[in-house]
């Protein structure tokens, strides 16, 4: 399951500056589960709800306020772990702007049920 180019608005960062007003960041997620009864059954029940995944995000982070991306990353990922079938996901949280010159920072969390 892939969720990618999510653009949400929150407080993020360490400087004064940033503290003050709601910054633009975007989420690529991705999600490893099994799809096969999903792919066989054709019912929602039978997989994540990519919908429901994105709106817990965005919750989280429209009212969020971090002061480092791997934090808010690693948030996202456990918001997709609260779903038991979800093996993997993999999380890259990008802030444009961020440093001059560059059209955006980034990092990318990967996390895993079973080591």
């Amino acid at each position: 399951m892939l969720i990618e180019g999510l653009v949400l608005d929150c407080v993020i960062g360490i400087n004064p500056w940033e503290r003050l007003v709601p910054q633009r960041i975007t989420l690529d997620i991705s999600i490893d589960t099994d799809l096969s009864a999903a792919g066989e059954s054709d019912a929602i029940g039978d997989t994540i709800d990519y919908t429901s995944i994105a709106e817990a995000v965005t919750n989280e982070v429209q009212g969020s306020s971090y002061g480092l991306i791997e934090a808010l990353a690693s948030r996202v990922a456990e918001i997709c772990f609260e779903d038991p079938r979800v093996d993997y996901a993999e999380v890259t949280l990008r802030k444009p702007g961020a440093v001059r010159n560059a059209p955006t920072v980034g990092v990318t969390i990967r996390r895993s049920r079973v080591p």
